[in-house]
C-alpha cells in the first residue's frame, strides 16, 4: 500500500510563510500588496501559475519567484505550523506497512528543510517536489514522475491532499485520491474535481485511505 501526500495545507498550514512571502515580492515589484487573508488561493498551485494569475500575465513573473523564494528559503518556510494529529497518522500508517511518500509542488529541497525540520522526514520513503526549472511542479507530472521513479502499481496508491490540483494530477496517473479539509480547498473544489471521498479530520484519514489502497481506482482521466 502506497500513500502520496501533499505538503502545504495538508501535512502543515503554511500560511503565514506563503502569504508573506508573496506580499513581499509583490512589494518588491512595486504592486499592490493584498492582506494575507486575500492571497490564501495561492496556497497548493504552482508558484509560476500562481503569480502569472495574481500579476495578470506572465512578464514580471520570473523577478516575483525569484523574490518569493528570496524571502521564503531564509524565513518563510519555517513560518509554518504541523497539523494536529498528523504525526500520529503518519506513525499508524507505517506500523501498518503504508509505504509514505510526499508529492508537493513546492521546491523539493524547500519541502525537505520543513520535513527535516518538523521531525516528519523519518515517515517517509521518499520526499517528492519540484525543480528550480519548474520540473515536476504540476501534480499530474510530478504524480507520473514518482511512478516512473518508484515503479508501483497505480492501484495499490491513493494520493492525500486539500487542493483540485491533487485530485487532478491524481487521476491523471490512474491514483485514487482522498480530497481533506482542514487545507485551503473547499470541499466543491475537490469534489468537482473527482476526489473519492473527503476527510474533515486526520484521526479519520486512516480507514478511508487503507480501503482505498485495497481497491482499484478510476482510470486516467483522458487528456
Amino acid at each position: 500500500m502506497i500513500a502520496l501526500f501533499d505538503l502545504d495545507g495538508t501535512l502543515t498550514d503554511p500560511k503565514a510563510g506563503i502569504t508573506r512571502s508573496v506580499q513581499y515580492a509583490l512589494e518588491r515589484l512595486g504592486r499592490p500588496v493584498p492582506d494575507a487573508d486575500e492571497l490564501t488561493w495561492m496556497i497548493g498551485p504552482p508558484l509560476v501559475a500562481g503569480f502569472t494569475e495574481l500579476l495578470g500575465g506572465a512578464d514580471e513573473v520570473p523577478d516575483a519567484v525569484r523574490f518569493y523564494r528570496e524571502r521564503y528559503g531564509d524565513v518563510g518556510l519555517y513560518e509554518n505550523e504541523v497539523y494536529a494529529g498528523i504525526p500520529a497518522l503518519l506513525q499508524d500508517l507505517r506500523e501498518k506497512d503504508v509505504r509514505l511518500f510526499v508529492a508537493t509542488s513546492k521546491l523539493r529541497v524547500f519541502a525537505r528543510r520543513i520535513l527535516d525540520h518538523f521531525d516528519l522526514s523519518r515517515f517517509f520513503s521518499e520526499i517528492y517536489g519540484s525543480e528550480p526549472d519548474n520540473r515536476n511542479a504540476d501534480k499530474r507530472e510530478l504524480i507520473r514522475y514518482i511512478l516512473d521513479e518508484e515503479r508501483f502499481d497505480p492501484a495499490r496508491a491513493v494520493m492525500i491532499g486539500d487542493r483540485k490540483h491533487d485530485v487532478i494530477g491524481a487521476r491523471a496517473n490512474g491514483v485514487a485520491a482522498i480530497g481533506i479539509t482542514w487545507g485551503y480547498g473547499s470541499r466543491q473544489e475537490l469534489s468537482e474535481a473527482g476526489a473519492a471521498c473527503l476527510v474533515d479530520d486526520p484521526r479519520a484519514l486512516e480507514g478511508p485511505l487503507l480501503t482505498l489502497t485495497a481497491s482499484t481506482p478510476p482510470r486516467a482521466a483522458e487528456a
